[in-house]
């Protein structure tokens, strides 16, 4: 409701407390002047029987009474509303009111005051209402309260507050309970304002110092609208404490993510003598749980213990869920979830969702099946769509169509984040279209249904179809998300698509999400990778706020377009600036040194990063090490340098080292590389690749012969050059000798003329880069068909002349390529950017970035 509120002038005139008016009495009966004799006896057996609870029995005794004409009085009837309120059978509460209208006596306020109680609870309002109007002079205190938290209880807190203020008009002054529900209607952010003139009302009156209630709500009411400052405040301001308060403080903290703050006041809370209970167990291990903090929640497991409350459910649940979310501990969890004497769904979600979350798919599966056996408790939404990542985790679809068949069982299909579970479940199996189905399906699409489909479809490298679903958002009007934005632009980088990275960059812009740091962490992966590095650069110093992945992928752009010594300046900028680096800065750090041969540098940096930070090198590290030492032309340490490695050598390493050796025909090593690496892998393509391009490059013709041989027996393929390029957002992409596409007769009259224009300048093909037995004048023909040079022909032809032409390879530029663009670049008067499998290029004024050290 929009409505404003009618505030009152000041609070100055709610007299104190002290002159609080006295609660009303019951009136005397118009009948209790001629009592039956056997009024009493019953009276006293009705009132004895609702005040222990036997509700059922005492309306049979109205019932008795009325028929032997002995008529209720008042007090019967209000005794019998208040247990109907108090047991929740607001059906009996709505018998009785009849019976009291019929019987003719005149209600008194306590009665009416009871009436709007038992309407309020039960949800009809309008009848609370119409009998609070009805009341006239006899509204007080207790009434308007009665409204004001009927109002709160129903989720009306515009009217709960104009109530409120309708009750200072009519000249009531509020008691605790007015203003604890009052505050209470408060918590809504829309109305936090009134909250705090409610504050200080409460300061005036004198009823924050003296009631412990009004300052539990006031902590809530700041708790909720995000202000842990003045609910810390208000906890600390309190002349009073009890047990509720305490625990009130310390599962607010909890929830908004003070986790420390909650554990140190469950400390002070034991200090100052205030036992636990399960509610402050159960909040202050929620924050043990945030933390993954296992010291502290084994502390917390003892105190239960000790207070005999490890057998409650609830903390039962929350020490499952703490030892299933703190790492290595899923069978400690496993332990206290088959001591727990009952279970109830949450006991089973979170034990289920401990399983998966630990990688033990088929675990949380067979205990699924468990709960279903037992019978007494039914999945919800939550168990489910655990159980369908632990199927997508097995890439069980079998499995997740049987989990599914449960969930449409229990009426949870329409549920969205099972849906969206279910979804996800396809599309990690690589179910794509199956997933597809399942999205077009859901009934209400949220942003998270969009991004599980999107993120679905760039896993499978279906970047065309992510696009279209972002097409569909835009059209739908949905909204994207910065998941969703991050999402595409890693798609987009996969195909170096940088058009369509502008696109995205623009519509996240006049989203408002250029803030977002992992937007902002996307762009510049995307940059960099879509050869567009001072871009990237640019996104990087426009960041408010950077985070080790921030650095980190900036570190990597530099390393990847070979500016190692940027690399080397951003990595001490960013440990100046207090971010600690992690495995993947270093991995990219050591990467730049590879790329140009900083040798002193990269051990420098290999062998500090666990001196300095902690981080102990892992495969990734030492290949890396590998990789800069081979190509440096040390192999012989290189070789010696994984003989150091504490673990087993992967085929990673040995590739590395193959590739070394193949730049600097060591045919030797090479061969005992290769002869490593299909020790580790028979099915390796690339290890018969290189050591075929190693003999290939010594003229052995008879020893290619031979490997290619093994791999058609072995019917392993080598993957076939391509290079592609993006012209006006279209991506267009070439194979070796390529004559497919439609301008293929334009493409090849420019690299005749292309190729014209360098032998003039100079140029000579370099023969060594034909790995294949031709006769010697096919040679210079087969190279000026390989992939990058076509796509770069293409770009001359179709891209502005202010723009550099960018390509894209799957594989290693070869050398006479790596040349012939060199002097392309001061033939055409073109920047010309490749990115190959290792690292980019760039080409300018007959000079490449790399240094010709690739």
């Amino acid at each position: 409701m929009t409505a404003c509120v009618s505030l009152p002038a000041t609070f100055t005139s709610i007299p104190s407390k002290s002159s609080h008016s006295s609660r009303p009495r019951l009136s005397s009966s118009p009948q209790s002047l001629t009592k039956h004799p056997n009024f009493e006896l019953l009276k006293n057996r009705l009132i004895r029987l609702a005040d222990n609870g036997h509700l059922e029995r005492a309306v049979s005794t109205l019932d008795f009474m009325q028929q032997q004409g002995v008529p209720p009085d008042l007090l019967t009837y209000s005794v019998l509303l208040r247990s109907c309120i108090r047991t929740h059978r607001f059906d009996h509460g709505k018998r009785i009111h009849a019976c009291l209208l019929e019987s003719g006596l005149e209600l008194d306020t306590v009665v009416l005051n009871t009436l709007i109680t038992l309407y309020s609870k039960c949800g009809d309002l309008d009848k609370a209402n119409e009998i609070f109007r009805e009341m006239g002079d006899k509204r007080g205190l207790v009434s308007w309260s009665a409204m004001i938290s009927g109002y709160v209880r129903n989720g009306k807190e515009f009217e709960a507050i104009k109530s409120f203020y309708g009750m200072l008009e009519s000249g009531e002054c509020p008691n605790q309970y007015c203003y604890s529900s009052v505050i209470q209607a408060c918590s809504n952010k829309k109305y936090a304002w009134i909250g705090k003139l409610i504050f200080g009302s409460t300061l005036k009156t004198g009823y924050f110092g003296s009631d412990v209630c009004v300052g539990c709500a006031l902590i809530d009411l700041f708790a909720k609208i995000d202000d842990m400052v003045s609910s810390r405040k208000v906890f600390t301001q309190m002349p009073e404490r009890n047990a509720v308060t305490w625990t009130l403080m310390i599962t607010r903290c909890a929830q908004q993510g003070f986790a420390e703050d909650a554990i140190n006041l469950y400390f002070d809370m034991e200090l100052n003598g205030f036992p636990p209970d399960v509610f402050s167990l159960s909040g202050v291990i929620s924050a043990a749980t945030a933390l993954e903090s296992l010291h502290a929640g084994k502390y917390l497991h003892s105190r239960a213990i000790k207070a005999r409350l490890a057998s409650d459910i609830c903390v039962g649940c929350c020490l499952v869920d703490l030892y299933a979310k703190c790492e290595g501990s899923i069978d400690d969890a496993g332990k206290v979830f088959y001591r727990m004497p009952q279970h109830n769904v949450m006991s089973w979600t979170a034990m289920i969702t401990g399983y998966v979350q630990s990688g033990r798919d088929k675990e949380a599966i067979e205990l699924f099946f468990d709960m279903i056996n037992e019978g007494n408790v039914r999945p919800n939404h939550f168990t489910f769509s655990s159980l369908l990542k632990a199927c997508a985790n097995l890439s069980d679809v079998n499995m997740g169509q049987q989990i599914y068949a449960h969930v449409v069982k229990h009426s949870l299909d329409s549920v969205n984040f099972v849906g969206n579970s279910f979804i996800g479940m396809y599309a990690r199996s690589g179910r794509l279209e199956e997933a597809r189905k399942a999205f077009d399906l859901l009934l209400e699409k949220s942003l998270v249904s969009y991004d599980v489909i999107v993120d679905g479809y760039i896993k499978n490298s279906r970047s065309e179809e992510a696009f279209g679903v972002y097409h569909q958002i835009e059209r739908e009007g949905s909204g994207i998300s910065a998941f969703t934005f991050a999402s595409l632009l890693s798609a987009a980088a996969s195909i170096s698509a940088l058009g369509k990275g502008q696109q995205l960059h623009g519509r996240i812009l006049k989203a408002g999400l250029e803030s977002d740091t992992g937007v902002s962490n996307s762009l510049i992966s995307m940059y960099s990778r879509c050869g567009a590095i001072e871009d990237a650069c640019q996104v990087f110093n426009n960041m408010d706020k950077r985070n080790v992945i921030s650095w980190t992928s900036m570190i990597t752009g530099f390393a990847k377009h070979g500016y190692a010594e940027r690399a080397l300046d951003l990595f001490s900028e960013m440990v100046a600036s207090g971010t600690k680096p992690n495995e993947v800065t270093y991995i990219a750090v050591l990467s730049a040194c590879s790329h140009v041969g900083m040798v002193e540098e990269g051990r420098g940096h290999f062998y500090s990063m666990r001196k300095l930070h902690g981080i102990v090198p892992k495969m990734e590290h030492y290949a890396c090490m590998v990789d800069l030492l081979g190509r440096s032309g040390f192999l012989k340490e290189a070789y010696e340098f994984i003989a150091t490695m504490p673990f087993k050598e992967d085929a990673l390493v040995w590739r590395t080292l193959l590739g070394a050796c193949r730049i600097h025909g060591d045919m030797d090593l090479g061969e005992i590389a290769a002869k490593r690496i299909l020790e580790l892998d028979q099915h390796d393509p690339s290890a018969y690749v290189l050591l075929s391009n190693l003999y290939a490059s010594r003229n052995q013709w008879d020893e290619v012969a031979a490997i290619r041989k093994n791999m058609k027996e072995r019917q392993l393929t080598k993957e076939g050059g391509c290079s592609w390029i993006e012209v006006n957002s279209v991506v267009h992409k070439f194979y070796v000798g390529d004559t497919s596409h439609p301008r293929a007769k334009e493409i090849f009259l420019k690299l005749d003329e292309m190729a014209s224009k360098i032998k003039g300048m100079g140029y000579v093909p370099d023969k060594n880069f034909i790995l294949y037995e031709v006769e010697e004048e096919q040679k210079e023909q087969y190279l000026f068909q390989h992939s990058e040079k076509i796509a770069v022909a293409f770009g001359l032809i179709s891209s502005s002349v202010s723009a550099p032409i960018r390509i894209f390879k799957n594989l290693r530029v070869c050398g006479d390529c790596h040349n012939a663009i060199k002097f392309i670049s001061v033939a055409s008067g073109r920047e010309i950017i490749i990115r190959d499998s290792n690292r980019f290029h760039h080409f300018k004024n007959g000079i490449c970035s790399c240094g010709d050290y690739w």
